[in-house]
């Protein structure tokens, strides 16, 4: 064998070698692909997905399917292989690792944000669900979130409606933490709270703040609530997080408060964050929930107007699930409405 052949096989195995080792190396990538898709209408544990205490509800037949994308997780490291894979399959999205965990946020930061939005969401959408149904509620200041191992942990709760602190009434999430910081560390913040319909007391010591140890703070995360004229919740897995669920919430509430099926037995699936006057904002992974949608068998799937035209670039078939265009509540109602008696309607579209 030559000196040239011998250099040349040692080359391809360097070569290979090379490309084995570059396929382990860590990207700053994720991958977001299709999730899992709930159904709202259902029941999760035994119990009804959307419950409501105080007023009459009605059985719904359909589905009304909330879809999610699953995201490499905040420990995850995407490999260089895993990242080509996934930017060859048509159902799967890369993006920059800063745009989904920026660097100055930690896990827990993370987790504790998707909590916030998906508490928010939740409330926001039963709100919008109430203002279409006619009701005029009044806003209040309510706990999002409650920091683990943090001085509140264990005493407040999420939902917990703040009524004072230390004597003094509150009436915008501002007031909280004025009320807070004017609490030495170490000394005693009173909350007085609604929580379940009942008035509580609650006293948390304060701890040193970590970005100002002369302020104390209790570990809470505060924002807008609502007086709702009876008890209504919707009941989801805490491992799904985020604002996108919203319109599919409402429509639950909707469906669940009034006579009849909206569906009609149907599937219908969608996404979009919601506002208590029932306008439809934008999401994330748009085209992956469209797929997830279709997968689980959806035939219509609703689009809030910011995401139409990605929409039109998800990787399904042909007249495999039909895009509505829905910028608010209402407009989602009616499009469901108008396609439960006929397939064909002219509904508002993406494109």
């Amino acid at each position: 064998m030559s000196r040239r052949t011998v250099s040349s096989i040692l080359a391809c195995v360097l070569l290979v070698l090379l490309f084995a080792t570059a396929a382990f190396l860590p990207v700053p990538f994720v991958a977001m692909s299709p999730g899992p898709t709930i159904n709202v209408l259902g029941d999760s544990g035994g119990q009804p997905i959307v419950r409501v205490q105080g007023h009459k509800t009605f059985t719904a037949g359909g589905q009304l399917r909330l879809v999610t994308v699953a995201v490499t997780s905040p420990q995850e490291r995407l490999s260089l292989g895993q990242a080509m894979f996934a930017w060859f399959d048509g159902t799967r999205a890369l993006y920059p690792r800063d745009v989904i965990y920026p660097p100055q946020q930690s896990v827990q930061d993370v987790e504790q944000e998707g909590t916030v939005q998906m508490v928010s969401s939740q409330d926001t959408a039963i709100a919008a669900a109430l203002n279409e149904l006619g009701y005029k509620l009044k806003v209040q200041t309510e706990v999002l979130a409650v920091t683990k191992g943090a001085a509140a942990d264990g005493l407040l709760q999420a939902r917990d409606k703040i009524l004072a602190v230390n004597g003094t009434n509150v009436t915008q999430a501002a007031d909280v933490s004025k009320a807070v910081q004017q609490v030495p560390v170490g000394g005693k913040a009173r909350f007085t709270v609604l929580r379940n319909g009942q008035t509580k007391h609650v006293t948390v010591v304060t701890r040193p703040s970590p970005t100002n140890p002369h302020h104390g703070m209790v570990g809470i995360v505060v924002g807008e609530g609502y007086d709702f004229p009876f008890q209504v919740s919707v009941n989801i897995s805490d491992k799904i997080s985020g604002p996108s669920a919203g319109l599919i919430f409402s429509l639950a509430v909707l469906d669940t408060l009034t006579p009849g099926s909206l569906t009609h037995g149907n599937d219908v699936a969608g996404t979009g964050t919601m506002a208590p006057n029932g306008t439809v904002g934008a999401i994330g992974g748009i085209q992956q929930k469209i797929v997830g949608a279709a997968d689980a068998g959806a035939k219509i799937f609703l689009v809030p107007p910011p995401n139409c035209s990605a929409a039109l670039g998800a990787d399904v078939k042909k007249g495999e699930i039909r895009l509505v265009k829905a910028p608010t509540l209402h407009s989602a109602v009616s499009s469901i409405e108008a396609w439960d008696k006929n397939h064909d309607a002219p509904l508002p579209k993406c494109g």
